[in-house]
């Protein structure tokens, strides 16, 4: 099991699927590391030696903003929207969409279940 930059990657997948799996590389950074190092497209991660898995280490950690240092400039700037309190820092604090989606249906993953509304009954004919 490799670990790099905190997290344990899988073994058996290719090298450039399983880095993204560290939160901050997706795949075009993810690809772009493997071309750095010189590391095959079809090289799986139980393939690597112990030297390449440290080669990898030393990038990410040189070159890349991941995982925790990430995750904390991104709650950094939502808070610093909620304290100006700007339309989107509004829009953060009601966990309602930021980007301008509808609300009148849909929304469901910001806005959370659907909850019924009391005294409201169905009308039959």
């Amino acid at each position: 099991m490799a670990r790099i930059a905190g997290v344990n990657i899988p073994t058996n997948k290719r090298v450039v699927i399983s880095l993204r799996y560290i939160y901050g590389i997706g795949a075009t950074q993810a690809r772009t590391i493997c071309q750095k190092l010189a590391i095959p497209d079809d090289r799986r991660v139980n393939q690597l030696t112990d030297e390449e898995i440290l080669r990898i280490r030393e990038l990410i950690d040189r070159d890349f903003k991941v995982e925790g240092d990430l995750r904390r400039d991104v709650a950094m700037n939502i808070k610093r929207l909620m304290d100006l309190g700007c339309y989107r820092g509004l829009r953060h604090r009601k966990g309602l969409p930021v980007r301008g989606q509808r609300t009148h249906t849909n929304a469901r993953t910001r806005k959370g279940k659907a909850v019924a509304i009391a005294g409201k009954k169905k009308v039959t004919k």
